[in-house]
């Protein structure tokens, strides 16, 4: 039985978050940067089991892909490519980045960690990850 890992997908960010092996809990694992992803990956799976890669999936109001779409579908497209036994499930991530910010804001953290962009980047994972749990549970 398989971890959900979850990615906020930014050009010098990506924020990364996990699941408990039963899939109940979504918890941020790490921030890092986009070109240490395979090495990364490597070696977290060689003690960790992961079923399924999420993906922030950037859009417009309107729901329409965002101008940053082209940069996500590169990244799965490595996923696919150097991960190729796991499944890349797209999701919404509206709203991720400032959700994590007011989480933050609300967590009593002083000011400067409240504005570390690391931090925001994996919480807002943590967020589309949690969204992709309750989405799984309502059985979409």
């Amino acid at each position: 039985m398989g971890r959900l890992m979850a990615f906020d997908v930014g050009t010098k960010r990506l924020g990364i978050a996990v699941t408990d092996p039963l899939k109940m809990f979504a918890t941020a694992l790490e921030t890092i940067h986009p070109k240490d992803l395979e090495s990364y990956l490597k070696k977290y799976l060689q003690t960790q089991e992961v079923e399924t890669f999420i993906v922030g999936e950037p859009k417009q109001m309107n729901g329409t892909p965002s101008e940053s779409i082209q940069h996500v579908k590169g990244f799965v497209t490595l996923l696919k490519k150097h991960f190729p036994d796991i499944p890349v499930v797209m999701m919404d991530e509206r709203f991720t980045s400032k959700m994590a910010s007011a989480a933050i804001a609300q967590s009593g953290l002083k000011r400067s960690d409240r504005q570390n962009k690391a931090l925001v980047d994996s919480v807002a994972a943590t967020i589309i990850l949690q969204s992709y749990l309750e989405k799984l549970s309502l059985g979409f």
